[in-house]
């Protein structure tokens, strides 16, 4: 499997990152996803798919300084490296590739 080969949770991740600008974290990203893609998200989930990118170099993390209103916990940001805005790209082409063509049958749909 390439680098760039995300899948649709790693691809959820990365629009929602990239929709929320410089700086997103966990609980945004998940509310992005599940008001978007319509569908329930655990932050386990959010988080998995952070590490698994991170890990690649898809995304970037910093942490924020610490604030009073987290009990003196800094925060765990996000942002889309060039190597993920490629993976995202290349993706979103290769599923219009894979619809090129395609028309569903009404009993299909």
């Amino acid at each position: 499997m390439s680098e760039l080969n995300i899948n649709e949770m790693e691809q959820f991740v990365l629009l929602a990152l990239v929709r929320l600008g410089e700086g997103a974290y966990g609980v945004p990203i998940r509310e992005e996803i599940e008001e978007r893609a319509g569908r329930s998200v655990s932050i386990a989930a959010v988080y998995a798919a952070l590490d698994r990118l991170e890990g690649r170099g898809l995304v970037e993390s910093w942490l924020t300084a610490p604030t009073p209103e987290r009990g003196g916990r800094a925060k765990k940001h996000f942002s889309v490296s060039a190597e993920g805005a490629s993976a995202l790209a290349a993706a979103r082409e290769a599923m219009a590739r894979m619809w090129e063509g395609v028309e569903l049958e009404p009993d299909l749909k």
